[in-house]
């Protein structure tokens, strides 16, 4: 079964900028926002936050949030846009057990390009 060492070897590997910030959980700090990757059990998650959601004015929320489920719908094949503890986030999670380099890398990047893309669209509801 995969591991820390194996997260840790797959950031190197990448050649990737990242800081270990606690038991299994990792900062990759890319050139948008940074992407934190934790082991949860029998998964590999991915989390970034994009935008606090108290930063977004009520009469807005109603129209982000309807954007984000049509980017859930249309855009976001691996992952999903959500809440979390009053933030908007973007995750996605890979099972660990099979994990190699290549799905790690791909969600990142995947992730990464989702919120370069979308980061504009979704900013102009905050205030």
């Amino acid at each position: 079964m995969k591991n820390t060492d194996d997260i840790e070897s797959y950031l190197i590997g990448m050649d990737a900028s990242f800081e270990a910030i606690g038991d299994n959980i990792w900062v990759v700090k890319d050139s948008g926002p940074d992407i934190v990757v934790s082991i949860a059990g029998p998964l590999v998650v991915f989390r970034v936050k994009l935008l606090d959601d108290d930063k977004v004015p009520d009469e807005r929320r109603r129209d982000l949030y309807r954007s984000l489920l049509e980017l859930n719908a249309t855009e976001m094949i691996h992952g999903a846009y959500g809440l979390e503890e009053g933030a908007i986030v973007a995750t996605a999670a890979l099972e660990l057990e099979n994990l190699d380099l290549n799905e790690f890398q791909a969600s990142i990047e995947d992730l990464g390009m989702a919120v370069s893309k979308h980061y504009q669209q979704l900013g102009r509801f905050a205030a």
